[in-house]
């Protein structure tokens, strides 16, 4: 779980201290507490036209700008129920795919299992169905060490309203910057470079909002190596939604949510308090906290009277009620271990399936973590529920990233609803660890 205690380092919160192992583990603390230009639209289906490319930012003031790989700025927003007609072009100087994390059942669109890597100056078209709302995310897939990218979000907005005044979201990333400004993609060597974290691409980032305002912030770990936490100091931050699917609502324990890479957490806050009153916004890597923006309540008239009361669940995504977990197809798979398991440039779908279920089929993974470090499991295709302890129960949301500690196994379970071929993933928690791919089947 996430600790709450004493920091020594004067420039963090005193009320934000925890140890790598703490983050981990934090990811389990819900489970204890209640230029992509869209075109014309007919029909629900919208075309949509994406380019890997160069990009640059700017990451510390007076070196030069980093050079960086991208899918272009700004949220990509749509709505539920639409039919993306996509043409991806690949204007970067090596072989890549798109991956769009957290959209289930779309196999025709599948990186790699389904779709092979663009060669540079090439062009692919395919659909993507928006079967729901949510937090979503984009990223450019080639192989490790090349070069930094950024993932873009992807927001996908149901047909019912939420009650809320501000829909935000905020990318964090995590970069690794040497003294000329050049910075080292995951998977190299990070020595003697300086960790900078960002907000929508700036090092700090502060919102404003009348006194009663009800933001819906949507937070996303666009680190690919790093669990990081985030905490609003003094705020009541209630939980509505996790990897892009709706949770039953509860408050983040001190204000602190824990985010593994790739991972979306969506909260509800109320802007209270006079004008000029600040929330500071703060930052944990398992190593410090460290202040990376602020939420401000703005000089103008009050938005209401008072806050809204606590929010209901947001609408559902007809998401599986129950599992038959005692009918379910069991596999295990064993975490830390590069056995059996490929980098992006060294993936064929012609390798053998970790394993195939049957459509309608519960499947029961296994996941045993076998190295020293913490490791990252994300599923495609299929969002999971993350099992009790003793297998007869599982906590009230819904995951497609978890991250598992050393040593430890846990277990997830989930409806194979949509048939094809989609990758699985894992990487540890380091920046020099390789992305490491294999993929599982719906019949």
């Amino acid at each position: 779980m996430v600790r709450i205690g004493r920091m020594a380092s004067p420039a963090a919160s005193p009320e934000f201290s925890l140890t790598r192992r703490d983050l981990i583990a934090g990811l389990g603390a819900a489970a204890l507490c209640p230029a992509w230009p869209a075109a014309s639209s007919a029909q629900g289906r919208t075309a949509v036209a994406l380019q890997a490319k160069a990009d640059r930012i700017s990451l510390r003031p007076g070196i030069p700008e980093t050079s960086v790989w991208s899918l272009g700025s700004g949220d990509l927003r749509f709505r539920r129920g639409e039919v993306l007609d996509v043409t991806f072009g690949n204007e970067l100087p090596v072989a890549a795919a798109l991956d769009c994390r957290g959209l289930d059942g779309v196999p025709a669109a599948e990186p790699l299992a389904s779709r092979a890597p663009l060669a540079t100056g090439a062009k692919d078209t395919f659909q993507l169905p928006l079967r729901h709302a949510g937090t979503f995310l984009c990223e450019p897939l080639f192989g490790d060490g090349t070069a930094p990218a950024r993932p873009r979000p992807l927001i996908v907005t149901g047909a019912s309203p939420v009650a809320v005044d501000r829909d935000e979201v905020l990318l964090i990333e995590e970069w690794r910057l040497q003294p000329d400004g050049t910075a080292i993609p995951p998977g190299g060597d990070p020595k003697d470079s300086t960790q900078i974290h960002t907000i929508n691409g700036k090092t700090s980032y502060d919102i404003s909002a009348p006194a009663n305002a009800r933001l819906r912030l949507r937070f996303i770990n666009g680190s690919q190596r790093s669990v990081l936490a985030v905490k609003l100091e003094n705020l009541d931050v209630r939980v509505m939604a996790i990897d892009g699917q709706p949770a039953e609502p509860f408050q983040a324990r001190n204000g602190a949510l824990v985010l593994a890479p790739g991972s979306r957490t969506d909260v509800f806050v109320d802007a209270i308090g006079p004008a000029g009153t600040s929330f500071p916004i703060l930052l944990h890597d398992g190593k410090q906290a460290r202040p990376v923006g602020k939420l401000a309540v703005s000089n103008e008239p009050p938005i209401r009277t008072a806050p809204f009361p606590p929010a209901p669940p947001l609408p559902g995504n007809d998401m599986p009620a129950q599992f038959d977990l005692k009918g379910a197809a069991r596999f295990d798979l064993a975490l830390g271990a590069p056995t059996e398991w490929f980098r992006p440039a060294d993936f064929k779908p012609s390798t053998a399936p970790a394993f195939q279920a049957k459509t309608g089929r519960t499947v029961v993974l296994t996941l045993t973590n076998q190295s020293a470090i913490a490791n990252v499991f994300h599923l495609h295709g299929h969002h999971f529920r993350l099992l009790d302890r003793l297998d007869d129960g599982w906590k009230p949301f819904w995951l497609d990233t978890l991250a598992v500690e050393p040593g430890q196994t846990q277990r997830i379970a989930f409806l194979a609803e949509y048939p094809g071929r989609y990758l699985i993933e894992q990487v540890a928690t380091d920046w020099t660890a390789p992305r490491l791919l294999r993929w599982y089947g719906v019949q």
